[in-house]
Order: structure tokens, then sequence, then C-alpha cells
């Protein structure tokens, strides 16, 4: 893993050429001669490095080869094209992103919130064709516009473009019956929440936190909650462990399984595959695999699979994406700094408030560097109202759901639920609106070089490694672990999209 690692990111900085490639699969193959003669351990193990670096370079290579830029001559001209609409458009204030597939090239456009627009649907796009920019966001970091797209597949752009619906319905079948539902849904939420609870509702269960508007969004991410609405992995888990639960009542272990499967499934694809979805859904169907086949689910081995996965099918998620950065350090600081900061720590202690604490804590410090780098802005309340909020989140999430199902069957009784669910939402609201307006909520920092986020990993890692080893004690440390698991499976927070705010502000506006 962590050869092929470093071959995208060579080849995701420099650009080199196949003959790289070459000279690194010759000199991997002299060392495994010199390997297998002189039995040297340190030699295979460089041997495997310099192979998956190797494979690295070339995923690499091979995923920029998609990139056909068929459409460079008309660059910043009037076009006309009529393509395929992809994705479920992506709302916002005051306009809407629509990813729009012409022949292999996929265009992003800004267009009118009022053009009737949906996924599956072939439109003709008119405007002026451009290839993306990088921009400097708010807080002076310079955000690479262009890799971020193309990390979605993206090469090109029209701003403020002219759609016309020239026929519905051409998409995937299953996945346009998924987006249905999931928009009747939000309207029947409309029915029994008033704003902004309702905007809150569509965050927690859909990850949908446009309707927020920016001032309790910014709320949201100076409190250090930002990640409760744009479905981190602990909403993931809660969605997945609640289907598990309904379908132990009433199925075998392997139709769990499939069902189960089928319902992340589901899931993922209603609330849009961004790398945070990606990563929890895979690691939960890792999870539902090890319980119907009886065995131990290790979420070390569970995350590097995941991120193996995701980086074989994109391997500019690794640089250029910031969610899945800081969803797989997060979750590494469940898995590596929370047994560290519990070793001492009773079970029970463990699941009461501390444990959100310790939790809480644990992620941030596995995300402070890229926080510091990408985004420039660090919540100092962030632990105290996650302590406050996520107890909450659950039953949040809960009542939201069963006040949505149930207004369609029995509109009365979906009110009388949304109401109580409403003071919930109202209560997260509040806290987070309470310490935002603190004038210490963050801090912000100068802006650092690249290299200074391997530094400060070396010196997280370092005093990671110094304290383990000082201080735990094996059987302590075993103790540890095992909690660890349980944390990480039902408190799967990340922070994902601390960034959605301050490096990707109002695109297109």
């Amino acid at each position: 893993m962590t050869g092929f690692c470093f071959g995208i990111g060579i080849e995701s900085v420099t650009n080199q050429s196949v003959y790289v490639v070459v000279w690194i699969l010759l000199l991997a193959l002299v060392v495994g001669v010199l390997s297998r003669r002189q039995q040297a351990p340190v030699l295979i193990l460089f041997t495997v490095l310099l192979l998956t670096t190797a494979l690295g370079l070339l995923r690499t290579q091979y995923y920029e080869q998609s990139f056909l830029y068929a459409l460079s001559d008309e660059l910043n001209n009037e076009v006309s094209i009529i393509g395929e609409v992809i994705k479920d458009p992506d709302k916002r204030s005051n306009l809407q992103m629509v990813s729009v597939k012409y022949e292999d090239t996929i265009v992003l456009v800004s267009t009118d919130l009022n053009v009737p627009v949906s996924y599956g649907d072939k439109v003709q796009v008119s405007g002026t064709l451009k290839l993306p920019e990088a921009f400097t966001t708010d807080l002076g970091r310079t955000f690479d516009y262009p890799g971020y797209l193309k990390a979605k597949g993206v090469e090109y752009t029209i701003s403020f473009a002219d759609v016309v619906v020239v026929e519905v319905g051409a998409g995937n079948y299953f996945v346009g019956a998924l987006l249905s539902v999931k928009h009747s849904f939000m309207n029947q939420l409309d029915q029994v929440l008033t704003e902004p609870e309702g905007a809150l509702a569509d965050g927690l269960l859909l990850g949908l936190n446009q309707g927020l508007g920016d001032q309790l969004e910014e709320d949201f991410r100076r409190s250090g909650i930002i990640h409760i609405v744009v479905l981190s992995g602990y909403n993931i888990m809660l969605v997945v462990t609640f289907v598990i639960f309904l379908l132990s009542f009433f199925m075998r272990k392997k139709w769990r399984l499939v069902f189960g499967l089928l319902a992340i499934l589901s899931f993922a694809l209603i609330v849009g595959l961004s790398a945070t979805v990606a990563r929890a859904s895979i690691m939960a169907s890792l999870l539902l695999f090890a319980q119907t086949f009886g065995r131990t689910y290790d979420v070390l081995r569970a995350l590097l699979v995941a991120g193996f996965v995701m980086l074989i099918i994109n391997p500019y998620l690794l640089f250029f994406d910031i969610g899945f950065q800081l969803s797989f350090m997060a979750t590494i600081g469940l898995i590596a700094v929370l047994p560290w900061l519990s070793a001492n720590e009773q079970p029970e202690v463990l699941t009461s408030v501390r444990g959100y604490v310790v939790a809480t804590v644990a992620t941030q410090i596995a995300v402070m560097p890229l926080l510091v780098y990408h985004i420039g802005e660090v919540s100092v309340v962030s632990v105290l109202v996650n302590v406050l909020v996520l107890p909450a989140v659950p039953f949040a999430m809960l009542g939201a759901f069963l006040a949505g199902i149930s207004y369609a069957v029995v509109p009365m009784l979906g009110l009388a639920i949304g109401l109580l669910t409403g003071y919930l939402l109202t209560y997260i609201i509040i806290v987070a609106q309470w310490f935002s307006s603190l004038p210490f909520a963050t801090i912000t920092f100068t802006e650092i070089s690249f290299w200074w986020i391997g530094i400060l990993y070396v010196g997280i890692g370092y005093g990671y490694w110094w304290s383990m080893l000082k201080e735990k004690t094996a059987s302590s440390a075993t103790g540890s672990w095992e909690i660890v698991e349980e944390e990480v499976i039902k408190n799967d927070v990340d922070t994902s999209s601390t960034s959605s705010k301050e490096s990707i502000p109002k695109l297109f506006h």
C-alpha cells in the first residue's frame, strides 16, 4: 500500500514517462535476484516496494489517459452540446451544478436553480466552454480546482449555461428509481419540518447541506460539527447499524448479508458516491462479511482494503480529494490514537461522555496537519461541541426518518414525530450557533508548505511511538484495542467536509 501510494504521488506531482516505470521494474528485478540469493528480508521488502511503486505509477498514467480533451478546439468559445445528466444535480442557494456527459467527456455545468433538470435527462447545454482554474480561498489557500474536478472525472466547465431538457429518463433505471425515492422522501420531510430544521434533517440523512444557508453552514463549520451534515462515516455507520438491526429480526445471516449489501449500495447511490461514503460503505460491507462468516473484523485491514480499492479505481483521490485524505486520517486517528489516549481507561468509561471526548480528540490530532495546510482554520471548541451534539444525532436521524415515512401513511403521526424531532434539531442548531459566536471559536493559521504536512505527521508518529513504548504494557494495549474495534465501528467520525466551506467557496459564483 505504501509503495502504491508513493507511485501515485510521484505521477500526480511530476508526470513521469513510461520509461521511468521500466527502470523501476528492472531495478526491482535486480534487487529481487539479490534478495533470493542472500535471503535478506530487507531486500525482499524493498523489491515489493519497488513493484508496488511501479504499479501506482502505471495506474495513475492510465487514469490520466482517460482524459481525452476532445473539445480543446472549442475552448473559450460559445458551444452547444447535447449530453446526459449522469448525477443528481447539486443544488445550491442560487444555482445548481449539473454533471453532463458529452460522448466520453464530462462537463460540469452551472445553471439557474429553476431549470427542471434531473438525473438521466438528455439536455442541450449552451455557454462558454472553459478549463477549470485554481483559485484562492477566503483564508488565502490556493485550491487546485482542476485536480479536484479531475478526481471526479470532469474535464471542462460551462458557467451560467442555458440548459434545455430534450429527453427524460435516459439514465440507469435502478439509480433513477432510487433518486426518485430520495426526492419523494425529501418532499415528505418538507411537510413535517420547518426550516432550518428541515435542511439539517436533509444533511443528517442525505448529506445535503445546501439548504442550511451561508450563515448556518458557517456556524456548523466554526463549531466543528460540519461533518454531521455532509454525511460523514459516522452517519453512514448509524444507517448501516440500523439496517442490520432490522434485518436481524426476520432473516438468517446469509440472507442478511445479501440484503445488507444491497441496502449499503442503495444508500451510497442515493447520497452520492463521495470518497467518505465510498470508504465507509466498503468498510461496512467488510464488517457484514465478517459477521456472516464468523471471521474477526480487523478495522485497520478493512481501512487499507477500502483505500486500495478506491485508489485502484481512481488514483487521483490521493492527492486531489481533500475529503478522501481527511476521511482516512480521521479513521486512522480512531484506530491508532484512540487506544493511546484510552490505554488506562475502563471500557465503561469509553461508552460515557468521556468516550466522545477521547474519540473527538483522536480524530482532531489525526487530521490537524491536513486542516492547517488545506483550510488554514481549526475549530477550538469542536471537542466540546461534538460531546454535546453527537449523542443527539442518532435520535434526530431516526426521528427525521420515521417522520418522513409516517407522513406518507398517517400524516398526523408524521407531524407528531416531526414536532418532537424538531426539538432535537433545534437543540443542535442552537449549540452550533452559540459556540460559533464565541470570538475564540477558531484559530487561523498562516499558509504553510506542503512539506510541513510530512514533518507534522512524523512528529505525531514519533510522539505516538514514544508514548506507546514508554507507557503502555502489552496487556493494556490489547484491552484498549478491543475497545477501539467497537468504537470505530459505531463512532466512525471524520471531518472530511471541513473543507466544504473554505476550500471550495461558492463554485462558479
